[in-house]
């Protein structure tokens, strides 16, 4: 992790200094000096750049003359009166960007009368967060093509309170990504819980249940997706309490754990199905919000549930056809083996209101290709059954840049999905494919319970790089439920 530190003043000698320029192209106090210093250069490189202060706009000068720094960055900010701690992390996320591959190992970023306090905390958080990269398996890069920046010192923020949040923020996010990114012969139900135990030394209290556990408890939907692997399936719960009571109910946060999905019998086309290692994105998710609720002392009680499988097409997989019945007695209609992670939703949602008793439910899966059809990269799709809780979960997105967007829920989609032999079918019709599979989980919230259902499927994975991750893993939903928690569960 990029370390970050906090200074009064510019140390010398440092090879690469930020400064700053805002909206309309005003230089920064040190801006303004290093500009002095070097006899009008800065000044004169923004305009050959046409640089309009964008945020995160960004013109390099090498060696310039008359300062002892050997790299300097003139970053855009926007409109000063705009800089809140999101701008702030885009800021910080496109000086990692810039200096991460550039052969310096750290720089000075003099923020005096930018970015003060806090939103200079943000700022290296940004900057952490963007520096992230997944290299473990690379044995071949060049000098050029490997990280060199291991530190960045903020200049001149003044008082700042909420770096060791952020920084624990950060380190569930990366938690994660790593998770998302491994490969699906190193991570599968039983690594995966390995992965976690760590968790216990930040005060998690760890919950595992393995297939006999389940098969007493009657989940025969997550077993029926299990049941064509040789990687047996388990469970995985992770409690915080951060109370110090034991009255209150938790907020639980439910995964989708398929670490890789075939489509079992129903079997998904070769190319892509490589992509699929990241159908757990919704229990990676929910496996490093616990991190850093945990990390950062959270005064919130909060359980994580993560139901982990791998679906597989061997001569003892599920077939189309069968019918399952799941712990709360329901009985399901497989037509489509693909449609595995509501199988295993179900019985991981029902488990987890049986044992822990939570007043709100808020699960996070890779569930649909539909959701991507419909918003693209840009959202994730919400369905909830009770209109406070989503103001609160799009509150919390909008707070931290991961956007949610409201879709439908009722009666008349839930008919599709009744099954002419079962109680339920897993799949409806084409038409509606996201809120039919919200549909199936709805029937396993019991009554009274707030339960929300984030389809992640567009988010968790990116085709190219974002303000704040690598093209890659993105960690999406770490900082969407860390706020949710911090905005309304803390006292």
């Amino acid at each position: 992790m990029l370390a970050i530190s906090y200074l009064a003043t510019v140390a010398e000698p440092v090879a690469a200094l930020v400064v700053f320029a805002g909206a309309d192209g005003a230089l920064s106090a040190g801006a303004k000096a290093v500009d002095t210093a070097a006899k009008g250069a800065v000044q004169s490189a923004v305009k050959a750049a046409r640089f309009e202060g964008g945020v995160g706009e960004i013109v390099e000068l090498l060696a310039p003359a008359g300062i002892s720094h050997v790299r300097l960055l003139v970053v855009g900010t926007g409109p000063a009166d705009k800089i809140d701690a999101s701008v702030a992390e885009r800021i910080g996320g496109a000086i990692a960007a810039r200096l991460l591959l550039s052969g310096e190992t750290t720089a000075s970023v003099d923020v005096t009368g930018v970015l003060a306090g806090d939103l200079a905390a943000h700022l290296g958080h940004g900057a952490v967060l963007r520096s992230w990269r997944f290299d473990q398996y690379r044995t071949k890069q060049k000098d050029k093509q490997k990280p060199t920046l291991t530190s960045l010192a903020i200049v001149g923020a003044g008082d700042v309170t909420a770096h060791d949040r952020l920084m624990a923020i950060a380190g569930g996010v990366a938690r994660t990504r790593t998770l998302v990114s491994e490969p699906p012969n190193v991570i599968y139900p039983e690594s995966f819980v390995e992965s976690a135990r760590d968790l216990a030394a930040l005060g998690v209290e760890l919950t595992i249940l393995d297939d006999a556990d389940m098969k007493k408890l009657g989940m025969g939907a997550l077993l029926g997706v299990a049941q064509g692997s040789v990687r047996p399936a388990r469970i995985l719960a992770m409690r915080w309490n951060g109370t110090g009571r034991d009255d209150v109910k938790p907020v639980c946060l439910v995964g989708k754990g398929v670490t890789f999905d075939t489509g079992g019998i129903s079997l998904k086309p070769p190319a892509g199905m490589e992509d699929m290692k990241w159908d757990m994105g919704g229990a990676g998710a929910v496996t490093g919000a616990m991190h850093a609720i945990a990390a950062r002392k959270s005064k919130a009680h909060v359980v994580g549930v993560v139901g982990l499988v791998e679906n597989m097409p061997d001569g003892n997989a599920q077939r189309p056809g069968d019918v399952v019945t799941t712990m709360n007695g329901q009985t399901v209609e497989v037509i489509n083996t693909d449609a595995e992670g509501r199988l295993v939703l179900c019985d991981a949602i029902w488990w987890a209101q049986e044992t822990f008793g939570p007043e709100v439910v808020v699960d996070l899966a890779t569930l649909t290709g539909a959701i991507i059809i419909s918003l693209g990269n840009e959202h994730a799709g919400m369905f909830c059954n009770d209109d406070g809780l989503a103001g609160q979960l799009n509150a919390a997105g909008n707070a931290v840049g991961e956007k949610l967007w409201r879709m439908p829920i009722g009666d008349a989609y839930d008919k599709l999905i009744d099954s002419d032999i079962a109680d339920i079918k897993n799949v409806g019709p084409r038409e509606g494919g996201s809120i039919t599979a919200a549909q199936f989980i709805g029937r396993f919230i019991k009554p009274g319970v707030k339960w929300a259902h984030l389809d992640v499927a567009g988010t968790v994975w990116a085709n190219k790089p974002g303000a704040l991750f690598d093209k890659g893993a993105t960690g999406y939903g770490v900082r969407l439920l860390d706020r949710f928690v911090a905005d309304n569960f803390e006292g």
